[in-house]
């Protein structure tokens, strides 16, 4: 415990120049991983939007990478970077779970995003992108309006290949369950269509450019949400590690699209950015964006976790219900949470990627208990709904711990939008 207490960092007030100024030594990556275990704390989301912006202010980040869907992310984007009226606080997460993006933690970070933007030229101004598999139907519509302007022969072509997932567009998971049970799949459809697509890229880009990577994007999305829902109902694993998988490869074509400069900040659960080699996710055969960017970039890829003991979260009990607040409950004494709780400083930082304490590096080389609250809470049965085990050291390059949090303050109804939320049953 002493360890720990000694290597601790005290965090300062998120709005101070001490706070910014600890994350300076991350400049140096390429790609920095933000997480959070819960997606409805606006600490989380306040702290992750301060050390964004600093990397932005003082080392050049130009992407912020979110756990988002790609034409929600895209409505965000066109507002810090193209100056549009901000319509996403409206038009945008629309589906369950509507409070994760649409909150107003978010917001204030938008508006100063927005701020930062609107006197750099267009091409140096800072993306705000979604990563995640979950919206095939709003990126089919935003293929075909693409090809609606610019190719309408080639847009009756992607009206037709898509047509074949039309049946299943107010219920996408359903699509699974039919062809497991002998529908035939739409698979050579989506990736011929992404192929077309592509066989345009070298006039496209001269034209267009930016509306083009657009489209593609969107495309590739589609390829990966009709697989995603082709093989939901053979297993957990095997759907986790397509989406995340999507998800790296989503920044990797972010990163090559922006050029040699690019540099991103990456916001996604810690159960996706934090090492799953290292945990019992990996153990059973699970990867995540984290694992994936070590993998490729080595030490220029930073993951960073986040904890805390109790508080308030934002969240649902059952998938398509309203938000509600509920408390959360205090940390189990095997967890990695209760360690940090007794060290007694509420907020701190521990970095082990430039500390070369061996000894701080097997104190966090244990096997203990981590807290992940998803978008859905259970604590009447928290142990098996929430909590898994985890080697920190290797998980990690640095943890946040915030003693005590609140929940973040939701932008509109609560209640999703009716229709079954493309995340059922899996996504978190």
């Amino acid at each position: 415990m002493e360890l720990l207490r000694r290597h601790a960092i005290s965090l300062p007030a998120l709005d101070s120049g001490a706070f910014a100024s600890l994350f300076d030594r991350y400049g140096d990556a390429r790609v920095v991983l933000i997480g959070e275990a819960s997606h409805g704390t606006s600490e989380f989301y306040r702290t992750r939007a301060a050390i964004t912006r600093r990397l932005i202010e003082r080392h050049g980040f130009n992407i912020v990478a979110v756990e988002a869907d790609w034409p929600d992310a895209a409505r965000i984007d066109q507002h810090v970077r193209r100056q549009r009226p901000a319509d996403w606080e409206r038009q945008a997460f629309q589906r369950f779970p509507t409070w994760m993006w649409r909150n107003l933690e978010v917001a204030e970070f938008c508006d100063w995003l927005n701020r930062f933007n609107r006197d750099l030229p267009y091409e140096r101004r800072v993306e705000f992108r979604g990563l995640d598999v979950y919206s095939m139907v709003a990126s089919i519509g935003a293929v075909l309006d693409y090809l609606d302007k610019t190719d309408t022969q080639a847009a009756r072509a992607a009206r037709e290949r898509y047509g074949c997932l039309m049946p299943w567009r107010d219920a996408p998971a359903r699509y699974g369950r039919d062809v497991l049970y002998g529908h035939q799949s739409c698979e050579e459809a989506v990736i011929e269509q992404l192929r077309s697509l592509l066989e345009l890229r070298l006039e496209a880009l001269g034209r267009d450019g930016e509306d083009f990577f657009e489209a593609t994007q969107n495309a590739r999305v589609v390829q990966a949400a009709e697989h995603y829902y082709r093989i939901m109902y053979h297993g957990s694993s095997a759907s986790w590690n397509l989406r995340d998988r999507h998800m790296f490869d989503t920044l990797r074509h972010l990163l090559e699209h922006r050029g040699p400069e690019a540099r991103a900040v990456v916001w996604a659960h810690n159960s996706h950015i934090g090492n799953a080699d290292a945990t019992a996710m990996g153990w059973a055969g699970e990867f995540n964006i984290g694992e994936l960017c070590r993998t490729a970039w080595g030490r220029d890829a930073v993951l960073i976790g986040m904890g805390t003991d109790r508080g308030e979260v934002a969240c649902a009990s059952e998938w398509d219900e309203p938000m509600r607040i509920k408390q959360v409950r205090p940390s189990r004494p095997d967890s990695w949470e209760r360690l940090f709780l007794q060290t007694g400083f509420p907020a701190t930082l521990t970095d082990w990627r430039d500390n070369p304490s061996i000894e701080l590096r097997a104190a966090l080389s244990e096997t203990l208990l981590e807290r992940a609250i998803g978008v859905i809470y259970r604590p009447e049965s928290e142990r098996q709904s929430h909590y898994f085990e985890a080697v920190l050291a290797e998980q990690f390059d640095a943890w946040i711990w915030l003693e005590e949090t609140h929940a973040v303050t939701p932008l509109g109804p609560r209640q999703p939008q009716a229709g079954q939320a493309e995340t059922y049953p899996f996504g978190e």
